[in-house]
């Protein structure tokens, strides 16, 4: 959704970090390319001029002036700004202290909001409540039929006494059947409401009807739910990828009906996400949650900071580490580090309980990019095919169990079995097995040696292989003793020590010399983790 603007912000940034101190001059021209960058993302322009005017009052004062690191304290307050513009903190439901909660959805018709319902109850549901979905959308056509297939893949429970517009508004008056299955929708709310008192449901979400435009009719009918509900929430439900028509939409609806949050959808699409960043200032009401894919529990709730990070190319680590514990289940992590500290091998029974949990945890894509600096890597990213892993879980499927536990017996007759029941080729399982048996390797050895085995600056990076206990390292090779050969010698270290320079100077922001690395200390890595990376990579 923001790749575009966070591209364009981070490019802004890079030159800006070239530059040891910061005139008025390169302040104008920041705030010039951030403005440009959110207009061209569709922010809305009363939007992008409060935001760039608050960076360029800022910037110019002594907060940066007295900055050991100007450029880096000009990103901290855009960023700190970027917070403010998507709501501030994090906003929660609002529970009644007499249950049931009522939350009403409101929007425009293809919004979204029966697919968000199911999300929502499901989402209420894992944090122990028991929500009831009442279907009060009489108007489009099948919206009755659409909630209770939504609600039983949710698994929830579904109030819809009327059946709706079963056939279509031009299909009713034609045949006269469709117009004894529409019924009132302010009656159908208060109902659902009174069914949840008698169940036991501590939650009410009610499916409110959308128009293809805001009218009269439509803020009537939902103010009067509002209203008769007594509604604790009201949630404004808005398409992401709608751009400025946002703006008029949210402003409409917050006048004529009240809402008291925002919930986006499709945010997994590829526009350009200005009404995230237009909506809550516009409407002074703070975004709740965001749903970021087509299925139930592609659904979170919204963060303004961890939000802001993704923008910037700072990465979402919290969240991360929040789906990898829904994910992995604690008797399977339980396992997997008693047999890292007995010293048992690392099996592919093992590795399928792994790569079941990852896929728990959602888009790979969308995991990595979570990560700081992932911008940079943008390409690899794309062209990474998740299909990958389903090829390499059905070798792991086509093994008997003692092949998985033991991969040392699978000989030539067996990999051929292998690849036949996988529809793969035989080299694509010898170089399975091949990678398997190094990643068994190297685990053995973070055992030995406490860390990495290999990596500088990680803990136990510093022993590698031939470098262990007891072992000396390789002698350096001496000098020759014929001055022209020694001469020779040093001049062709010398050269190699200029190439190795340049690179570092060419790949420090993205030059030509360093196209395919990148160099770490450009990264926005999360506080203290320097200490991870190898001195030879901070930046001086």
């Amino acid at each position: 959704m923001f790749t575009s603007l966070s591209d364009r912000l981070t490019l802004t940034f890079r030159n800006l970090k070239r530059k040891g101190s910061l005139s008025e001059s390169d302040v104008n021209a920041t705030v010039r390319d951030i403005r440009l960058a959110l207009l061209d993302a569709d922010v809305a322009l009363p939007v992008v001029k409060q935001f760039t005017g608050a960076i360029r009052e800022r910037a110019l004062g002594t907060e940066v002036s007295r900055a050991l690191n100007p450029a880096q304290q000009v990103v901290k307050i855009v960023n700190e700004e970027l917070v403010g513009i998507l709501g501030g903190d994090t906003r929660r439901l609002n529970l009644a202290k007499n249950p049931p909660t009522v939350i009403m959805l409101a929007g425009l018709q293809g919004s979204g909001k029966t697919t968000l319902a199911g999300k929502l109850g499901h989402w209420l549901a894992e944090q122990g409540h028991t929500p009831l979905l009442v279907a009060a959308d009489l108007q489009r056509p099948n919206a009755v039929n659409q909630l209770q297939i939504v609600g039983e893949r949710a698994g929830l429970k579904v109030f819809a006494p009327e059946r709706g517009n079963v056939f279509g508004h031009d299909a009713a008056l034609e045949s006269g059947e469709g117009t004894r299955s529409f019924g009132d929708p302010v009656d159908v709310a208060i109902d659902g409401v009174a069914e949840a008192k008698a169940r036991g449901h501590d939650i009410v979400i009610i499916d409110t009807a959308g128009r293809l435009a805001v009218d009269v009719d439509l803020m009537r009918q939902a103010s009067d739910i509002r209203l008769e509900t007594q509604a604790d929430e009201v949630l404004f439900v808005i398409d992401a990828m709608i751009g400025q028509a946002a703006v008029d939409t949210a402003k409409a609806f917050a006048e004529g009906v009240g809402i008291t949050g925002t919930v986006l959808t499709k945010l997994d699409g590829d526009a350009r996400g200005g009404a995230a960043l237009s909506v809550a200032t516009v409407t002074g009401k703070p975004i709740m949650f965001a749903s970021t894919g087509e299925g139930t529990t592609e659904f979170e709730l919204f963060h303004p900071d961890r939000m802001a990070s993704r923008i910037l190319d700072m990465g979402d680590v919290l969240t991360l580490i929040e789906q990898a514990e829904k994910a992995f289940d604690a008797a399977q992590t339980r396992e997997i580090s008693r047999k890292f500290m007995a010293e048992e091998d690392f099996t592919f029974g093992d590795f399928l309980e792994q790569m079941a949990a990852i896929k728990r945890m959602g888009s790979l894509k969308q995991m990595l990019g979570m990560m700081p600096g992932m911008a940079q890597m943008r390409q690899q990213l794309d062209s990474l095919d998740e299909r990958e892993f389903d090829r390499v879980e059905a070798m792991v499927r086509s093994m008997t169990p003692a092949e998985r536990d033991h991969p040392k017996i699978i000989n030539g007759s067996r990999r051929a079995r292998i690849a036949r029941g996988s529809g793969v080729s035989v080299s694509e399982v010898n170089q399975l097995l091949e990678r398997f048996g190094q990643a068994q390797k190297m685990m053995r050895q973070m055992r030995k040696t406490g860390g990495m085995p290999g990596m500088p600056g990680m803990p136990g990076g510093g022993v590698g292989p031939g470098k262990g206990k007891g072992k000396q390292a390789p002698r350096k090779k001496s000098k020759s003793g014929n001055p022209a050969k020694r001469a020779a010698e040093e001049k062709a270290a010398a050269q190699r020590q200029h190439a190795a320079r340049e690179n570092a100077m060419g790949s420090a922001f993205g030059g030509a010399a360093g196209a395919e690395e990148q160099d770490l200390s450009q990264l926005e890595l999360p506080q203290g983790f320097e200490k991870y990376l190898s001195p030879g990579s901070r930046q001086k």
